[in-house]
């Protein structure tokens, strides 16, 4: 996610016509239909106007001062009189006080320490408000409040040796063909039924390797084939020889949005063994207003992303994502209409071969029971080696 510094900058090369035409119409959308998006622009617009303003007058001050100094070296002041002479034939002499000599006097013993005071309180106006955007940044919790949910596996680490042999063992490699330590797991779930699974992309950022396991320890060495960073999605393949396929995925896909208050429900991998977690869908948006997510009701932990969620009639409407670091009940889930989308592009590009997408589910009707035992073996940890 972006940083406030982020947005900042975005919207200095949008007002400075710095952006390609695509980037910039892309903006002016956001300004339309985002209005926290809005606001920061507002706000950026805001704060940049006072200082212009502000920086503005301290340059007219600069050039009244330069006057002055003009002023003073052409003109013969008769100290001991009370006039000024003006050496300008047409004006008449000034009366100068002896109030505003004594200022002038003043003025002119003591004019570059006024510049430099006024240099310090130029510059402390300016460190107060890169103090201000520092510490309002830093009144937020990591990635603006939102945690995502990557588990670090500390029994892979220490189950190093026994861990690459049955990688190993999966390639027919040799035992010394040992793979980096294991360090991140998450959940996936199969897409096609020739191979092709989905996970959240921040599960899988930074790998070398990835592995697949199934609720009965079957391993299955597996590639991305195509990442969507801005909606947290990725697109694995299994590619083992030895691998036959899932067999009928019993789940639909939903192409539209679920109702809010919907009952979902998840299977994933917080730990070693399958947890299943039910709830309700509780805003069509995610976190703050990110209308590519959901909110549900569903206590999620480190683990659970990249897991399915699915409603009551057995259709796919999202892919866990993360949660809120201050509300333990508030998840997000990415909406299932955007891995539609990026199926449908992907097929139209022809980066790869057709997605063959189940068009029905197998699970409407059946009980929550029957609808678990269907869908878990269809769900997968996914292990992350660096």
């Amino acid at each position: 996610m972006k940083t406030e510094a982020d947005y900042y900058a975005l919207f200095e090369a949008y007002r400075a016509g710095g952006l390609t035409a695509p980037a910039r119409a892309d903006v002016e959308r956001r300004l339309a239909a985002d209005a926290d998006f809005a606001q920061q622009f507002a706000d950026f617009t805001e704060l940049t106007t006072t200082l212009h303003g502000y920086g503005t007058r301290l340059a007219t001050r600069r050039k009244l001062h330069a006057i002055q100094a003009d002023m003073d070296a052409e003109q013969a002041v008769r100290l001991e009189g009370e006039t000024l002479e003006t050496g300008i034939p047409t004006m008449p002499q000034l009366y100068i006080s002896p109030v505003e000599r004594k200022l002038r006097a003043f003025w002119g013993a003591h004019r570059a320490t006024a510049m430099v005071a006024a240099s310090v309180a130029v510059m402390a106006v300016f460190a107060t408000l890169l103090g201000l955007e520092w510490w309002r940044t830093a009144q937020r919790p990591s990635l603006y409040g939102y945690t995502v949910l990557r588990r670090e596996v500390e029994r892979i680490k220490q189950t190093q040796k026994a861990m690459n042999r049955a990688i190993n063992q999966i390639d027919g490699a040799k035992p010394e063909g040992e793979l980096n330590p294991g360090k991140f797991s998450g959940t996936g779930f199969a897409l096609t039924a020739d191979g092709y699974l989905v996970t959240s992309y921040h599960v899988i950022q930074g790998a070398d390797s990835l592995l697949i396991e199934s609720r009965d320890r079957q391993r299955f060495r597996a590639e991305p084939v195509f990442t969507d960073v801005a909606h947290d999605l990725a697109i694995l393949r299994i590619k083992d020889r030895k691998f036959n396929g899932f067999g009928r995925l019993p789940y639909s896909f939903k192409r539209g949005t679920a109702d809010l208050g919907e009952k979902v429900f998840t299977l994933g991998y917080p730990r070693e063994d399958v947890v299943f977690g039910e709830g309700s869908l509780s805003a069509r948006s995610g976190f703050e207003g990110d209308t590519a997510f959901y909110q549900i009701s569903i206590p999620v932990n480190p683990g659970n992303s990249g897991g399915p969620l699915l409603d009551d009639r057995g259709n796919l409407i999202g892919i866990i994502s993360g949660r809120q670091m201050d509300m333990q009940s508030a998840a997000f889930a990415t909406k299932s209409s955007y891995l539609m989308r990026l199926v449908d592009s992907l097929s139209a590009a022809g980066t790869a071969q057709p997605y063959n997408m189940p068009r029905t589910s197998q699970m409407t009707g059946t009980s929550r029971r029957q609808q678990i035992r269907k869908l878990q073996d269809y769900v997968f940890v996914v292990k992350v080696y660096e």
